[in-house]
This record gives C-alpha cells, sequence and structure tokens, in this order.
C-alpha cells in the first residue's frame, strides 16, 4: 500500500524510513505530491498531526502518515509544546531553524540548575489515516523523558536534540548512536504503537458477510 508521509522535515523522514521499514507499506514524501504543509491551528500533537494527515490525503487521494512532535520543558510551563518547531519564529520574521530555537530555549533557561529544575519530554503523535474523511484514524503516542543540558553536545539528530539528555543515559539524543535513539525516542514509541495497531488491524477478522481473502 501506497502511503504519503506527511512531513517536509528530512530529520523525520530519515527516522520514519527506518522505523517503518517492518511496517512493509510504500511511504512516499508529500513533496512527491507537490503537497505544501498547511497551517497547524491546533491545541495539541493529535490535533496538528491529523490535520496534517488529512490534507496529505486529501491532496494525494492516497493513504496519509503524520506525526506532530515537540519538546515540553517543565521550567516553562511545557514550552514551546506544539509551537517547538516555530519556537523562535517572533523574532525571525515568523519562520525559525533549529539553532535559533535551540538559542531561545538556553536563554529562557538560563541560570538555573542542570538537574531537577530543567525537567523535560519529548512528545509525539502519530496519525494514519485511510482517507481524507476516515472516520476511524489511528492515533499512537510516544513519550520520552529526560533533561535539558546547558550547553549543546553530539552531533546526531536534529532539532532539540543535542540540548536533550535522556534520562537512563545521561546523553543526549544527539549523542545516541542512531539505533539505541530510536529504540528510546518519543517517535520510536509511537511508531511501535502504531505497528502494534496495523498489525492487529490486520489480523482481526473481516465483517460478518464480508469476503476473505
Amino acid at each position: 500500500m501506497r502511503v504519503v508521509l506527511a512531513s517536509g522535515n528530512v530529520g523525520k523522514l530519515r527516522e520514519f524510513s527506518a522505523l517503518l521499514a517492518p511496517a512493509g507499506l510504500q511511504f512516499e514524501p508529500q513533496s512527491a505530491f507537490g503537497i505544501e504543509p498547511p497551517a497547524e491551528t491546533g491545541t495539541t500533537f493529535v490535533e496538528n498531526a491529523l490535520i496534517k494527515a488529512r490534507h496529505a490525503a486529501a491532496v494525494a487521494r492516497l493513504p496519509a502518515l503524520a506525526d506532530d512532535s515537540g519538546l515540553e520543558v517543565d521550567a516553562l510551563g511545557g514550552a514551546p509544546g506544539v509551537h517547538s518547531a516555530r519556537y523562535a519564529g517572533a523574532a525571525h520574521g515568523g519562520n525559525a531553524n533549529d539553532a535559533a530555537n535551540r538559542d531561545k530555549l538556553l536563554a529562557a533557561l538560563r541560570g538555573l540548575p542542570a538537574t531537577t529544575a530543567r525537567t523535560a519530554r519529548f512528545r509525539c503523535a502519530i496519525v494514519l489515516v485511510r482517507s481524507a474523511e476516515d472516520p476511524q484514524p489511528l492515533i499512537a503516542e510516544g513519550v520520552w523523558d529526560g533533561s535539558i543540558v546547558s550547553v549543546p553536545r553530539g552531533r546526531e539528530g536534529f532539532g532539540y536534540d543535542p540540548l536533550f539528555a535522556d534520562r537512563e543515559s545521561g546523553l543526549t539524543a544527539a549523542e545516541l548512536p542512531a539505533d539505541v535513539k530510536n529504540a528510546r525516542s518519543h517517535r520510536g514509541q509511537a511508531v511501535a504503537a502504531l505497528l502494534a495497531m496495523l498489525a492487529a488491524t490486520s489480523a482481526a477478522p473481516p465483517p460478518a458477510g464480508a469476503p476473505r481473502s
């Protein structure tokens, strides 16, 4: 089955390619269909993921998968949250790159101790719709607990990865090997949950009267 991957983030596309390999689905980026991302007007990660998935499915006329994810920092009341990708946007004409977002986060936390006051988590919601009007989309979520370091560390990953320290290892997400990160991360957890849903769906018996393959 061909599925549109509703993201233009190169880092996400790379991670999804590795994480979703067991699904046996043929994923194509939305750029292959000339799809422009919609406005993310939701107030939760699930709402924004649904907006993106339904939009891509409507344009491509194919099933679509989208995720919305971000960083929640306790000392900032859960910010940047759903605004993670555009956290520094107001200071950059509405746009923000990874470095600007990291700089703003470090400035907001300057002076706080690098332990309990910097607790944080990455959160991810993944949505798979079979069509733009799918009344029962598959929704999976994952959470990765950690803390924010005071100086960026590591060269892997993207986004806030150099600032987010994994609670168990103490390494930042940018210091972890890709396979380890994918096993621990919020996105990896959400994908695992989605794959379990897909397996359960394919194993379920068809409705009474439906033809069997």
